[in-house]
């Protein structure tokens, strides 16, 4: 087994045991968990060819979805700002 795909499993592991974690832990464990994740999977798609990089990104963002969730409102208001009716009677 590719030392790439043992690291992606350990990281799995670490993003399981931080979401038991208390609330708090939450959100910096998920910023490590993508500064992690990104080189991580990069050298996964290296290593261990294009199927299981996207494998493992399907994988990443299944769990780290609340982030990816919020990344797409911000963009989603940056590029379609709400509109606010126009009151008259």
């Amino acid at each position: 087994m590719p030392v790439s795909l043992i690291l992606a499993c350990l990281w799995a592991l670490i993003a399981c045991a931080a979401g038991m974690g208390p609330r708090r832990f939450h959100i910096p464990a998920a910023w490590v968990l993508i500064l992690t994740g990104i080189p991580l999977l990069g050298f996964v798609t290296y290593q261990a060819g294009p199927v299981w990089g996207l494998v493992l990104l399907c994988a990443g963002a299944s769990v780290l979805r609340w982030p990816l969730i919020r990344l797409g409102q911000r963009i989603r208001r940056a590029l379609f700002p709400p509109r606010i009716e126009d009151e008259r009677q």
